[in-house]
Parts: C-alpha cells; structure tokens; sequence
C-alpha cells in the first residue's frame, strides 16, 4: 500500500464509521431494530441493546470526528483496529449463538449476520491499521496527490454501496438495468396488460408459490414486465445447514395472464442471494 493511501485512511474510515454510527444515535428504527439483534439475547433485554446500539454508535461518531480532525497517530488506528476487532469477535457470537438474528450494525440492515457484516469489521479493522501506519495528515497529503485522492475517493463510495444496508436495493436496480439490456432469460411473447394485482393474486394461488412461500418474509417490493413476463420481487430468508442468508426472490408469470384466463399459470421462480446474486434454485 502507498504512503499517500495510507495517509487518506483516516477519512475513508470515518466515512464508514459516521455512516453507521449516525444511522444507530439518530435512527428512528433503532428500538425496534434492537429487539431483533443477537446483541438483545447477549444483552437479556431489547431496552439494554438498544442503549448499548445507541453507545456504540456514539463511540464511532466521536472516533470518526477524531480520525477528521487530528493528525493520524498509533492511538487513533488502534482503536478502530481495536473496534473492528471487536465486531468480528461479536459477528462471530451472533452466528453461533442466533444464526437468524440481525446483527444490527446499520440502522436499515435487519437480516440474518452475513458476508456483508463481516466485511465491514473487517474494512474498520484495515482501516485501523492503516491509519497507525500513515505519517501524514490527510489534509496535507490530498492537495499533493490528486490522481491518488480521486482513485480512493471512489471506491470508498463503491465499497459503501456494497457494504450499506442499502447495498441490496443499488444492486437490484443494477440487474435490472442489465436485463433491460441484454433482455430476461424468461423472455417469451407479449400479451394484454392486467393490473399487478390480478397477477399476484394469480401467483398466490399457484402451486409455486405454496412451495416456495416458506421463504418468503415480505410483500410485493417490486414489479416490472419483460419480454411478455411480469416479475415480482420479494425478500426471503433462506435456511440450510444451520445458517440463514438473505434472499431475493423473484417470480415471473405471463403478464397477460389472470385467475380467469389461467387457474395454474406457468411461474419461473429464482432465488438469488441478496449479498452476492448467486442462484440458489431455480
């Protein structure tokens, strides 16, 4: 690694720590998203994890303000070191002892502890590291090195969307701007418009979806036709060998199709995973 990336760790780091801790102290979800976490069951209480929620993301907006305004020091990366390293140790107990709890490290990210989760303890504690090591002030190494400064400028906001709860929803609209594109493997003729609602109450009353409803764990997210097929969007969590992962789950019917012109209608189920886009089944 550069000298000049290393010096421009500490504000990359403080963009991901303010972004996670604003989300904890100022989110309205946190309550409720505290009742859910492996933190509540380590905790015994959704009151006590809340507040500890709160704590935490106090400790990493106050680090994240230290690693903008000081100079870079053994002190400052070894405490997101130290911080990162204690995510880890605590993703690790959340896998273990409630495979199915969210871990919450976002204000928006309620699924199961996952790659994700992983990865952004693992970023804080790279970044932790890298700032003991810098020499310089990001203030002062930024004028002088603008081609490094634009690099790392960007793929901080790219590994922010791939690491936000919001991640998922910047990743969908990437595939579906690709289908859009390169056209649906599920393309087939066109037929009549009827209204969303006709088609989901088709698909819920297919044999499809009673077999794949066990997964399901939301409504309709999103709709969009293609090639002649109407595709639903839903979330899912998906359980094997012990683990939970989330999902995407997508359905395509005949867009012309409803429950008067088709009472078992054709449905193409994928199931994707909502870190990676690898099929599960389909």
């Amino acid at each position: 690694m550069s000298a000049a990336a290393l010096d421009l760790a500490a504000p990359l780091l403080a963009g991901v720590l303010g972004a996670a801790g604003a989300g904890k102290v100022f989110g309205h979800g946190t309550a409720r998203l505290a009742q859910r976490t492996a933190l509540a069951r380590l905790l015994r209480g959704g009151d006590r994890a809340a507040l500890a929620l709160r704590a935490l993301g106090a400790l990493e907006l106050l680090l994240g303000a230290a690693l903008l305004a000081l100079p870079p020091s053994v002190a400052t990366g070894a405490a997101a070191a130290a911080l990162g390293a204690g995510f880890l140790g605590y993703l690790g107990y959340a896998r273990t002892a409630a495979p199915g709890a969210s871990c919450g490290c976002a204000a928006r990210d309620d699924g199961p502890v996952g790659a994700r989760a992983f990865a952004r303890a693992a970023v804080v504690v790279a970044g932790g590291v890298a700032v003991a090591l810098a020499r310089h002030p990001w203030w002062a190494t930024a004028p002088r090195h603008p081609a490094a400064t634009g690099s790392c400028a960007v793929v901080a906001v790219a590994g922010l969307v791939a690491l936000s709860a919001d991640g998922r929803r910047w990743r969908m609209m990437w595939r579906r701007l690709r289908l859009r594109l390169t056209g649906h493997p599920l393309s087939g003729t066109s037929g009549a418009r009827v209204p969303v609602a006709a088609t989901v109450e088709l698909l819920e009353h297919s044999l499809a979806w009673q077999n794949t409803a066990p997964l399901v764990r939301s409504a309709l997210l999103d709709h969009w036709d293609d090639g002649g097929w109407r595709i639903l969007q839903y979330a899912g969590i998906h359980a094997r060998g012990g683990t939970a992962r989330p999902v995407v789950l997508l359905f395509a019917l005949d867009a012309a199709a409803s429950r008067d012109a088709a009472q078992e209608p054709a449905v193409r189920v994928s199931v994707l995973d909502a870190d990676t886009g690898e099929s599960l089944r389909s």
